[in-house]
């Protein structure tokens, strides 16, 4: 399904069963770290907990806040490689998302820190709670927004970056955890 000329949405990438087994581990198993980060001195308290994992010699910050890089887990390994036959695309880094609720959220932003290189070519994958992602592009006044159910695969091309912000708000009410990958490519530093 297309959402805008640079976003591809396919909703049911994983089943149902395999999507809750694979939600329930990241809840039950995964290691969660504090959500404090530092930035200029001031403490913030980021509104969701998350995980950066990376092949050796990756590293990647955005806000300019240096994610610790944790190695690869057999699951995220399972579903990289799953999406690199799938997109004919290899990735070396991942983000994990744990939404906890519906106040959990991300504000608008673009993935286009200089480690994403020209042409930051993105798969995000839920499982968990559906909750709305929402766009808007740079320049203009369209602005859009899509539902991620549990399994899905949402491609952002390279100029959805260029183009357009986005942002998953907070949905009051929503009382569900969503589970949030998003593959990348990252530059590796120059020598």
């Amino acid at each position: 399904m297309a959402v805008c000329s640079e976003l591809k949405l396919i909703e049911a990438f994983y089943g149902e069963q395999e999507s809750a087994s694979i939600y329930r581990h990241f809840l039950d198993e995964h290691r969660w770290p504090d959500n404090r980060y530092q930035f200029a001195g001031r403490e913030f308290v980021l509104p969701r907990l998350q995980t950066w994992h990376a092949d050796e010699g990756i590293r990647y910050s955005y806000s300019n806040n240096l994610l610790e890089t944790r190695p690869w887990t057999a699951l995220l390994i399972g579903i990289r490689a799953r999406l690199e036959t799938f997109l004919d695309y290899s990735f070396n880094s991942v983000l994990v998302n744990c939404y906890r609720n519906g106040d959990d959220h991300v504000g608008w932003h673009a993935d286009n820190e200089p480690e994403l290189g020209q042409e930051p070519f993105i798969a995000s994958v839920s499982f968990g709670a559906e909750r709305p992602f929402a766009f808007r592009h740079k320049r203009g006044e369209e602005f859009g927004s899509v539902t991620l159910p549990s399994g899905s695969l949402l491609i952002m091309q390279p100029a959805f970056q260029h183009n357009w912000q986005h942002s998953v708000p907070a949905q009051t009410g929503n009382a569900e955890a969503r589970i949030n990958l998003t593959f990348r490519r990252v530059m590796r530093p120059s020598p």
